[in-house]
């Protein structure tokens, strides 16, 4: 049973619906072009996010979205998630050093996030990893990032200030949200989506570099 959204959302979820939008839109600008923020103001051009680039390996041994029938890559012992396509990951405690991520990798766990708390919160409450389907070209989880993000904000617009405060208003089982009230909750999945954000920036940084 999905909540409905309120018409004014408390005044102190207010900043933090503009952060989350500010860095949505930049990830999305600069996954998608044609220009993006420079952060000073200025325009800068960018291109489309193409499949090369999105499942691009910049050093041995990284963690990525894989087909399933070609099974985990190294230090990975399973593919999450349910579909044609999985994503690297392994039992905790994690492999360390931790291997590096793609732009498959990080994209695809953001996605999963922000879809999967939007359902643990204003949703059926049911939803889990098991659940999720990676994307296998740069196109579709480009689209299922702004569907995750759209989700999550949609979910954020249900919360009164009774629900900002409430421990275990978000019940999504991979985190500990159960056990923080629903404001601190929103503040994480913020510094999820922003540094997510710029580590995707910079692995495009990476390869628009090494093309010259």
């Amino acid at each position: 049973m999905t909540t409905a959204p309120l018409t004014t959302p408390p005044a102190r979820l207010v900043p933090l619906l503009e952060q989350f939008d500010f860095a949505r839109e930049r990830l999305a600008a600069r996954l998608t072009g044609p220009v993006m923020d420079s952060g000073n103001g200025t325009d800068v051009e960018v291109g489309p996010l193409t499949d090369e680039e999105y499942l691009w390996e910049p050093v041995p041994d990284c963690w990525s979205v894989r087909r399933r029938s070609s099974g985990p890559g190294p230090r990975a012992t399973l593919l999450s998630g349910a579909g044609d396509w999985g994503r690297d990951t392994a039992p905790m405690p994690h492999p360390s050093p931790p291997p590096f991520t793609t732009i498959a990798w990080r994209l695809s766990h953001l996605s999963e996030m922000l879809t999967l708390r939007a359902d643990h919160t204003a949703g059926g409450h049911k939803l889990t990893k098991d659940d999720y389907h990676s994307r296998g070209d740069a196109a579709g989880a480009v689209a299922a990032f702004d569907q995750g993000a759209t989700a999550w904000r949609n979910a954020l617009l249900t919360a009164d200030d009774t629900a900002l405060d409430t421990v275990g208003h978000s019940t999504y089982p991979h985190g500990s949200d159960p056990d923080d009230p629903f404001v601190e909750t929103v503040w994480w999945v913020n510094q999820e989506l922003l540094h997510h954000g710029a580590e995707i920036a910079l692995i495009r940084d990476l390869w628009r570099a090494r093309r010259r």
